[in-house]
């Protein structure tokens, strides 16, 4: 399965994105997805994932209540919309398939995509 993550780009601090990722190949509907981002010189995190059959969310607290990660098993896709952006929100976001928790630690995850820049202006 490959992964191809779209949607970034520059944004005003409090403005909204859609990141898209999709999966070619074969179906990845047994997958947990999930989204992690990767500031410049930092470690990468944990951002929001969700379950193959898209009834659990996970989120980190810094984004909870502002993102929302979603899926269509049958179009092969996993979303992540993201409200009220900040300045720390900057990163690259990844998004990544895997079938084994705690989903919050990217070893976990044996499918990334190539990442696409989300840039946060004051």
């Amino acid at each position: 399965v490959q992964l191809q993550a779209s949607g970034g780009g520059l944004v005003q601090a409090g403005g909204s994105l859609r990141l898209s990722c999709a999966a070619s190949g074969r179906t990845f509907s047994g997958y947990v997805m999930g989204w992690f981002r990767q500031a410049p010189g930092k470690e990468r995190e944990f951002v929001a994932a969700i379950s193959w059959s898209g009834d659990r969310t996970y989120y980190a607290d810094s984004v909870k209540g502002r993102f929302t990660i979603s899926r269509d098993n049958a179009k092969n896709t996993v979303a992540l919309q993201m409200n009220s952006l900040k300045p720390e929100d900057t990163a690259v976001y990844y998004c990544a398939g895997g079938s084994s928790y705690p989903i919050q630690r990217p070893s976990n995850y044996d499918l990334w995509g190539q990442g696409t820049l989300v840039t946060v202006s004051s």
